[in-house]
């Protein structure tokens, strides 16, 4: 059971408390059924976090935060984006960045990323403090958001540049918890790493595979860890290749003190140079955030987020129409092999591509696939399926647009369906793209267009995604927008959807380009009735 299921079962349990009161009554009659359909109810605190955005003096970083408006909540609660303290566990990170331990501003005592109330124990006594405790409580009087949500419906944004900026953590309460969520858009000129990098701003956890990385020459890879708790977090991060585990020479029991976030360069972990690895991040005790920023020296960055859980069945949506290499990426956990048919959603069905028909991927090791411009001019997302049995898989593609020295690349993970709702922001007027897939059967999608950060009015539009499809849908831009808005899709049917937004952003003639994928918010949680039953007395 991994920590977002733990997560989600201590948030219905406080939910329950706070929403229900249990009832004593005279026990029914034997073989009475009284049990009550559960309530569904919205989350009362969602945490986030941030990775460090950049290490180059060019960057560029907007944030941007929308929580959408959730019906039951109350009229209460606040969001706020703090600065964590940027560590460091190699020396190439420690020579591009400098430690903020001292000036830690980030030191609030939450439940960051669990659903549900989650408050801290109350009853302290000051005088029973030790002094690290007061410097803390000093430090956090001391902190300054970020930014600032006013009300749920509309997105905030802030910007930042430089190359010193911090891993932020996020923690929203009340009527802003439900379905919050952050991006951090960041546009590099020159250098390294080049171009648009785009990351959703992510729950902790206690488990992440991020299929796609490298320790090639023509790469810089970063795990990002990040521990939004009072006390130190102990991660252990494995590294997958062709072969099989690659051996690693400090990769077990990293220490990520609390309250601070860590970059780690994957060639300090290990002296091999391969171009496809898989990732393993395994937290053993506390929970931390993680994501993988790529930079290559030809190919520009981005931020690589995590695949979903390992599964025999994966989709990839949102692979841009104009992508002119896709490099497909999967590992598969444990020691069963697994066969997949590979098949991409077009417009108009789903299609094998030629000579491509399948992928064979090794238990334990890491397989490639070069799909080359597969997209051919059309909206398409990768459709995953087993062909002999359900060896469970973690997978994602690295993307290129452009040509020659004008080239861009970004990433995207398999990820999980849309569920009831998700939310993506950031969107400009005419630079965002939505991609919706709808693989086993036609489904009805409501997206909804928010009101901008600095005006406009919100609209909605409702759109029919056919069986085996994947369509770019026109997107319903608000009405005297201001600044960018956020995009919320709703799932009208028991269809299973997914859901992939894509940033453009040309500098220089280079076509820069991040992807997000949508899955669901888990801005609600079911609460079941509960009654006191006495007949456990009797037994």
């Amino acid at each position: 059971m991994n920590r977002t299921t733990l997560s989600l079962i201590a948030g219905t349990v406080a939910l329950a408390a706070v929403t229900g009161f249990a009832t004593l009554s005279e026990p029914d009659a034997p073989g009475t059924d009284t049990a009550e359909a559960a309530a569904v109810l919205p989350v009362e605190r969602t945490g986030l976090l941030c990775p460090a955005p950049s290490a180059s003096d060019l960057a560029e970083t907007t944030y941007t935060s929308f929580t959408p408006v959730t019906k039951g909540t109350g009229s209460d609660g606040s969001a706020e984006l703090l600065a964590a303290s940027r560590e460091s566990t190699d020396t190439a990170a420690d020579e591009d960045t400098e430690e903020t331990a001292g000036d830690d501003k980030n030191t609030d005592k939450t439940d960051t990323g669990e659903t549900g109330t989650g408050k801290a124990a109350d009853g302290e006594k000051a005088d029973d403090k030790t002094a690290e405790d007061q410097k803390a409580d000093d430090n956090k009087t001391a902190a300054k958001s970020v930014l600032t949500p006013k009300a749920p419906g509309t997105p905030v944004t802030a910007e930042t540049s430089g190359a010193d900026e911090p891993a932020l953590v996020g923690t929203a309460e009340g009527r802003f918890a439900p379905g919050w969520t952050v991006q951090q858009t960041t546009q590099v000129t020159a250098g390294n790493g080049r171009g648009l990098l785009g990351v959703t701003c992510t729950a902790p956890d206690t488990e992440f595979w991020f299929p796609g990385v490298s320790t090639a020459a023509d790469r810089t890879d970063y795990v990002h860890l990040t521990n939004p708790d009072d006390s130190a977090a102990v991660a252990d991060i494995e590294l997958f290749g062709k072969d099989g585990a690659v051996t690693t020479t400090v990769g077990e029991g990293l220490t990520i003190p609390a309250h601070s976030s860590e970059p780690i360069l994957l060639p300090t972990l290990t002296g091999e140079k391969q171009d496809d690895l898989t990732v393993h991040v395994n937290v053993r005790s506390g929970r931390v955030g993680a994501a993988v920023q790529s930079l290559d020296d030809k190919l520009g960055g981005d931020w690589l987020a995590a695949s979903t859980d390992p599964a025999g069945t994966l989709v990839v949506p949102g692979i841009p129409e104009d992508a002119t290499a896709v490099r497909l990426v999967a590992f598969a956990p444990g020691d069963a092999d697994a066969d997949l048919k590979v098949q991409l959603a077009s417009p108009t069905g789903l299609i094998t591509p030629a000579g491509q028909e399948t992928m064979h991927v090794k238990g334990g090791m890491t397989t490639a696939l070069d799909l080359g411009d597969v997209t051919r001019g059309e909206a398409g997302s990768l459709v995953l399926t087993p062909t002999d049995g359900s060896a469970p898989v973690v997978a994602a593609v690295r993307v290129v647009r452009g040509k020659g020295d004008k080239q861009e690349s970004a990433f995207i993970p398999a990820t999980s369906p849309v569920g009831t709702r998700a939310s993506v922001v950031g969107n400009g007027a005419k630079d965002a793209t939505l991609s919706l897939t709808a693989p086993t059967a036609t489904a009805k999608v409501k997206v909804t267009a928010s009101a901008g950060t600095g005006g406009g009015t919100a609209t909605s539009k409702t759109y029919t995604i056919k069986q085996g499809t994947t369509q770019d849908v026109p997107l319903p831009v608000p009405a005297g927008l201001k600044g960018t808005y956020a995009l919320t899709v709703e799932n009208l049917t028991a269809t299973p959807v997914y859901a992939a937004r894509t940033l453009t952003a040309t500098e220089g003639g280079v076509p820069g380009f991040t992807v997000q994928t949508l899955p669901d918010d888990r801005g609600t949680v079911a609460v079941p009735e509960a009654d006191e039953d006495l007949t456990v007395l009797q037994k």
